[in-house]
């Protein structure tokens, strides 16, 4: 299965798993930077070069040998499950990407057709009902994650602890994973404890949101969008998530983790 979503710099300073809507524009902005002095001229996920990443053929093997080895400083960053996947909602869903076009082509119409979801559109100004909208998608994501249908789980919904397993699952280890709601601490945490070709200064580096501005903004607390039965099912598809990362699953508008996340916890219940 070897290490998919795993991005390691070019001088193998670092090497990070990437956990999609946690950050990871902005981690690989840095990875990049860190080695050339200049950011990618674009949506980092769509560099070919300046980066090694599991999905680059030649890029496979050095990240191979370097987590057999553990050469490099290994880390990856985390998110509150609620806000993660209303992110998720708003831009994948809800959100027209990059290229101008829907997410996934024809996923939208058939979560229409399928779940009743209306998302609205740019010429409407993204008018739909929000949370009604909200709460169906998840009832549709749930679906995906535990019967696989009417599709395989999507990476942006799908459940952080199993992202991170895999890396574990085949060999590798943490050093570090950090919260995205405490980024300059752990990001920082993680630039003191390596040495890159060009020296980062952490505040002087802008944070790249690549789905802002393509979509509507949330309009309501975040506790407005889970009702019981959405608790219920964020319990059901993220309840190892607020368990290993600590986070508040009583109250959805408190996005900051209650504990420090303990590693060898991790590892132990990640590794099979």
């Amino acid at each position: 299965m070897g290490f998919p979503g795993t991005w390691m710099t070019e001088s193998q300073s670092m090497l990070y798993r990437v956990v999609p809507k946690c950050a990871c524009s902005t981690i690989g902005q840095i990875m990049f930077y860190s080695d050339h002095g200049t950011f990618f001229d674009g949506d980092v996920h769509d560099a070919t070069s300046g980066l090694h990443k599991w999905s680059i053929d030649g890029s496979q093997r050095l990240i191979e040998d370097n987590v057999r080895k553990h050469s490099s400083y290994s880390f990856t960053c985390v998110r509150n499950p609620y806000t993660r996947i209303l992110s998720s909602f708003f831009d994948k869903i809800a959100g027209i990407q990059r290229n101008g076009k829907r997410y996934r082509g024809n996923l939208v119409p058939q979560l229409a057709q399928k779940y009743g979801i209306d998302v609205g559109s740019p010429e409407n100004g993204f008018e739909f009902d929000q949370i009604a909208s909200f709460r169906r998608f998840l009832l549709f994501a749930r679906d995906t994650i535990r019967w696989r249908r009417p599709m395989e789980p999507d990476i942006h919904w799908s459940a952080m602890s199993g992202h991170i397993a895999t890396f574990i699952a085949n060999g590798g280890s943490y050093d570090a994973i950090f919260f995205t709601e405490k980024f300059n601490e752990g990001m920082q945490k993680v630039l003191d404890a390596v040495k890159t070709p060009i020296p980062i200064d952490l505040a002087a580096i802008p944070r790249f949101n690549e789905s802002e501005g393509h979509g509507p903004k949330r309009a309501h607390p975040v506790s407005a969008y889970f009702d019981d039965l959405s608790r219920h099912l964020i319990w059901e598809i993220y309840k190892r998530d607020f368990q290993l990362f600590h986070y508040d699953f009583e109250n959805p508008d408190n996005k900051m983790p209650m504990a420090e996340i303990d590693l060898a916890e991790v590892h132990a219940k990640l590794s099979t």
